[in-house]
């Protein structure tokens, strides 16, 4: 399924994607944005007009400018204005308390912040105005600001165009489960994974994307900005994720291409109408959380479209193994899983045991992946943890290919539960509780105990109306799991603690 041999033609940086989408159609849309509608030319005079400022204010080569947006035209311009200034960008999660923004902003040495004025007055002020920072502040207003561009492009000289080794992104891991990292995603990353996306959906200036994905995220800044800017596709956004907005949005513009979290594809499709509303969506994607096969069934029955799967973390810019385009993903016939896919070439994927050694189909191992998307390391670090090792990726998620190359995930290697020394993955628990019609969500963990060691836990959301009891829940999973696997524990919750993206925090359920 890989070709070792295999090279993406592509843009050189992320600067070169923004330029040559421009240069093919400056009058073309490239942001849609509620009501309004921004040109490729106005999206670069805003940008020139940013980056003129940062330089005024001392903003050279390498430095970093940390972005603090929605889904908002500021965002793209921000981004395309810290690389035309020759410097970094870093996207920063709204949601960030003042402590996680200090942080950040401390850790990443920002010499400058871009931020929405709800943003800057609900958390930033206080850390800029206190001084305990140096860092330059831009604030960008409300959406009124982006109907008129500035007249003419800065007559400033911008500094030379990035080099593909040259970081273009700092992103922070989800931190789901400690302290966030920011992986370095150099210029090089960026453009081979927008390549593979491309690629991998054959999306073209004729289509549109929809962003439901927040672009501070890896899933947001590929799958929808880098995407767009790859392919001069126009770019829908809609300030933050509003299932209702959204679903107007595509019966306003009919994109061609979503990709988002299945917590986030769910409520798109629950506030739909059905299948017309999706009749333009040529390709939905999930990613960035564990799918089980009963939910994917239950969008694809309620939108009209096959469900694909795009496996990817921070370190591998997004995307590595995804669903064919037109195939209907496997599942495993013993387990239940769903196939996130085969690898993207010229990613190379290996399953590996606890030595490294490559292990056959159908056994269990660690999920490694190289390709030119992996990053090179961690801000402050060497490298990315655990790899790259021998030009390789060691990802921390267990699995196995089938013998066609087509990858089952099983679980994180740090989630696995020991219970009275029997060996328990919660993905393939989660599993069947997805399979009982009154479970929306499910989360399984392993929690302390004086006999056992661990034992399952399990934490489950109703559907709307469903009235289902915990001890029917419990016969269900009785008569599908091995006694051990069985959850001992049952607590019914409104819903899941997750990350702005739709990971669910299982530290917040082990307490």
């Amino acid at each position: 399924m890989i070709d070792d041999a295999a090279d993406l033609t592509r843009p050189t940086s992320g600067l070169e994607m923004f330029t040559a989408t421009v240069a093919a159609g400056a009058d073309r849309p490239m942001v849609r944005y509620l009501d309004t509608t921004l040109t490729a030319r106005e999206i670069d005079l805003f940008s020139d007009d940013l980056a003129q400022r940062l330089i005024d204010d001392g903003f050279g080569p390498g430095d970093r400018v940390a972005v603090l947006c929605q889904n908002d035209p500021g965002f793209v311009v921000a981004v395309i204005a810290a690389w035309k200034a020759g410097g970094t960008a870093v996207p920063l999660n709204p949601m960030y308390t003042e402590r996680e923004l200090a942080f950040a902003l401390v850790d990443t040495g920002a010499r400058a912040l871009v931020c929405l004025d709800e943003l800057y007055s609900a958390g930033a002020e206080p850390i800029i105005s206190g001084g305990d920072t140096d860092v330059v502040t831009v604030v960008l207003t409300s959406a009124d600001d982006w109907r008129s561009a500035p007249e003419s492009p800065s007559s400033a000289r911008m500094p030379g165009a990035p080099a593909s080794d040259d970081p273009a992104l700092l992103l922070y891991t989800s931190g789901t489960t400690g302290v966030p990292k920011a992986a370095v995603i150099t210029h090089g990353n960026l453009t081979a994974a927008a390549e593979l996306y491309r690629l991998w959906t054959s999306i073209t200036a004729d289509d549109e994307v929809l962003a439901i994905t927040p672009l501070f995220h890896v899933t947001g800044i590929v799958g929808h900005l880098a995407l767009s800017l790859r392919v001069g596709a126009p770019l829908i956004l809609a300030h933050r994720f509003d299932a209702t907005l959204l679903v107007q949005a595509m019966r306003d513009h009919r994109p061609a291409f979503i990709v988002g979290a299945i917590s986030a594809i769910v409520a798109l499709v629950d506030a739909s109408d059905g299948a017309d509303d999706f009749r333009s969506v040529k390709w939905m994607a999930t990613g960035g959380a564990p799918v089980s096969a009963a939910v994917a069934s239950r969008v694809t029955a309620r939108s009209g479209r096959e469900l694909s799967i795009v496996y990817g973390l921070t370190e591998t810019t997004s995307p590595a193994i995804a669903t064919p385009i037109g195939e209907v993903g496997r599942v495993d016939p013993e387990s239940g899983a769903l196939s996130i896919g085969v690898p993207l070439a010229p990613t190379r994927c290996r399953i590996v045991d606890d030595s490294g050694r490559p292990v056959g189909p159908g056994v269990v191992g660690e999920v490694e992946i190289a390709g030119p998307q992996v990053s090179p390391g961690y801000w402050h670090d060497g490298a990315v943890v655990d790899g790259p090792v021998d030009g390789a990726l060691h990802t921390g998620d267990v699995g196995f290919c089938d013998s066609d190359g087509w990858v089952f995930l099983i679980d994180r290697r740090k989630d696995m539960i020991t219970t009275a020394g029997y060996k328990v993955w919660p993905r393939e628990v989660e599993d069947v509780l997805y399979r009982h019609p009154a479970v929306a969500e499910a989360a399984v963990v392993g929690v302390p105990d004086d006999t056992r060691g661990e034992v399952v836990s399990a934490f489950i959301a109703l559907e709307s109306g469903a009235t289902a009891t915990v001890a029917q829940i419990e016969a269900f999973a009785a008569t599908q799991l091995a006694a051990y696997k069985r959850p001992r524990r049952f607590t019914v919750v409104t819903e899941l603690p997750k990350t702005a993206t739709g990971k669910v925090l299982r530290r917040e359920l082990r307490g």
